[in-house]
């Protein structure tokens, strides 16, 4: 796809077939991550005056970052499902799964108010199975490597191949099972925080548009019935609707599959966003948590190497707490940018330099590159966003 990057197993973007076998590296760390969309009934005018209270009660009423616990627990089917599940090391996994449904986590995740060309207000979602999918992926990379359930598993690098099960097998059946176990989880999630985002805005859900982009189907392609990993892909079979992001800055995309010649060759798939052209690291910048002095007039920090004072070498205080420090410069510069959002109108909340605009493709580019397979219904700007804060860690790796 056209917004390809580096992935692990696979490159995000990549779209690949086998017959009888299925890899949960291509796949991915967040097995269904995945957006939604939701029309509401909102006047995006209407709401333009009330905007900062919302942006503030979504920052406060849903969980962003990695790890966190839903302030608000919720119940749901699909933690009966945990219960029961067929591959069972994932029972395990209930407790942290029921803290966790309903939270969103780091990295390029989020929770945004849109307008669409009418002035409608759109409200848009991209996270997948948190905690419960990422510790489900990699328990199976330990079974591959002929480890437990939960012991470390060798993850490899940028270029490590797939790892592939096959699901004839004990092991490939338990990990289709468990997949799509970690899928429902996902969707469960994204509905949950929709659902909230609605009741704080006092809308309605008028059209509903929900895809997974890490995730295995079985399909039927070229007379072949095959399993399809789709990795940071979104499916686009003919007349099927996708929700495409862009970034914190720039428009999104409600968009629908056409039949075409270039359409089975790509297994009736297409973008799942812009596609990053710069890494986290080289946008924010390297920065690490370092002792500080807690007294109110004291600057000092923990110098690299060192270990922690029994005393501040400055002012001689006995209380410390870890603070971030920026030890190289990143290339964005994270105060503008939040400078020109505001400027735009665009309410923001948490985000960071490694999740600005620049960081990204051109949307309109990407799009191009898809030529005949899909065609734009609707075209979505910002009002707010909704992020985990540049301090948290994203903990999935693609």
């Amino acid at each position: 796809m056209a917004d390809h990057h580096p992935g692990y197993g696979m490159p995000i973007g990549g779209v690949a077939a086998w017959t009888d076998k299925i890899s949960p590296n291509g796949v991915g760390f967040d097995i269904a991550c995945g957006n939604k969309a939701v029309l509401t009934d909102l006047d995006a005018q209407l709401l333009r005056p009330d905007l900062p209270r919302v942006m503030d009660e979504i920052n406060k009423r849903i969980s962003f970052g990695m790890g966190r616990r839903n302030n608000e627990p919720v119940d749901h089917p699909v933690l009966d499902a945990i219960r029961e599940a067929s591959f069972e090391p994932q029972r395990a996994l209930l407790a942290s799964a029921a803290d966790q449904l309903g939270t969103v986590g780091g990295g390029n995740h989020y929770v945004d108010l849109l307008e669409d060309e009418a002035g409608r207000v759109w409200v848009g979602v991209h996270f997948g199975s948190r905690g419960f999918g990422h510790k489900t992926a990699t328990g199976f990379l330990a079974l591959a490597q002929g480890k437990a359930f939960g012991e470390h598993a060798a993850e490899g690098g940028m270029d490590t191949g797939p790892v592939l099960l096959d699901t004839e097998t004990e092991l490939g059946q338990g990990y289709v099972e468990a997949m799509q176990l970690a899928g429902d989880y996902a969707y469960a999630g994204r509905d949950i925080v929709v659902d909230k985002v609605l009741e704080i805005l006092g809308a309605r859900s008028q059209l509903e548009v929900h895809n997974h982009h890490n995730f295995a189907w079985r399909e039927r392609h070229q007379g072949r019935d095959v399993w399809v990993v789709r990795k940071g892909a979104t499916p686009a079979f003919p007349g099927q609707l996708g929700f495409v992001g862009g970034s914190m800055g720039t428009f999104c995309v409600i968009l629908e599959g056409v039949e075409a010649p270039e359409s089975a060759d790509a297994l009736y798939s297409t973008v799942h966003g812009a596609g990053r052209v710069m890494s986290r690291t080289e946008a924010a910048g390297k920065s690490r948590r370092r002792w500080a002095c807690s007294a109110r007039d004291c600057d000092w920090v923990q110098p690299p190497k060192t270990h922690k004072p029994p005393t501040c070498p400055t002012c001689g205080g006995t209380r410390f707490s870890k603070r971030w420090v920026q030890e190289r410069p990143g290339r964005v510069d994270w105060p503008t940018v939040r400078a020109e959002l505001a400027a735009r109108g665009i309410e923001l909340r948490g985000g960071g330099a490694d999740e600005a605009p620049e960081v990204y493709k051109d949307l309109h580019e990407v799009l191009a590159a898809q030529g005949g397979t899909i065609r734009v219904r609707h075209r979505l700007t910002p009002l707010g966003v909704a992020m985990a804060g540049p301090e948290v860690a994203d903990p999935y790796k693609d």
